[in-house]
């Protein structure tokens, strides 16, 4: 997947990005969202500074960004993983390339821990999680609703090699 770029996403393709979201969502297997958002309200929710998008031959195949879990300063290093592909395109390798570009960004904007919420029936996005480091930690049963049915999440994390400088993220009074 050589010919894979790696851009951040932008307010200008968030229509080509929302569209991989709907996909997922259509699965009924990807998240319990039920549409994409609009662009400020995605924007919102996730960091500036970790938000990817797989771009082949000027088409957006991809793509991956970090949400905080908590406005806690000490779970300031800690984010959540949203990846998901074009339906065309899932099984070439371009989730590992914009994982491992996601891990990357995310190391060097001090991100020491990446979790993430899958339904233990993507055993799809499990095995991609599971190829970069990441390890299930726990299944959280009957977590919400969807389609009047319970749904469990499995808890996935990953733990950066390199952990912080030994410096408290909190600032104190």
């Amino acid at each position: 997947m050589e010919n894979i770029e790696i851009k951040t996403i932008t307010a200008e393709a968030w229509p080509e990005v929302a569209k991989i979201y709907t996909q997922g969502i259509a699965t009924r297997n990807a998240t319990f969202q039920q549409k994409a958002p609009e662009w400020e309200e995605w924007d919102a929710a996730h960091r500036p500074d970790c938000r990817l998008m797989a771009v082949l031959e000027d088409k957006v195949v991809g793509w991956a960004a970090l949400s905080k879990v908590s406005g806690r300063c000490v779970y300031s290093g800690v984010a959540e993983v949203s990846i998901y592909i074009d339906e065309q395109f899932r099984g070439q390798g371009i989730g590992n390339v914009l994982m491992e570009a996601l891990i990357d960004e995310s190391e060097k904007n001090g991100i020491w821990t990446l979790q993430a919420g899958i339904f233990p029936e993507n055993k799809a996005s499990i095995r991609l999680h599971e190829s970069q480091g990441f390890r299930v930690i726990g299944i959280r049963e009957k977590l919400g609703q969807m389609d009047g049915n319970w749904r469990n999440v499995a808890m996935l994390e990953r733990r950066s090699k390199v952990v912080g400088n030994g410096k408290s993220p909190c600032k104190r009074k």
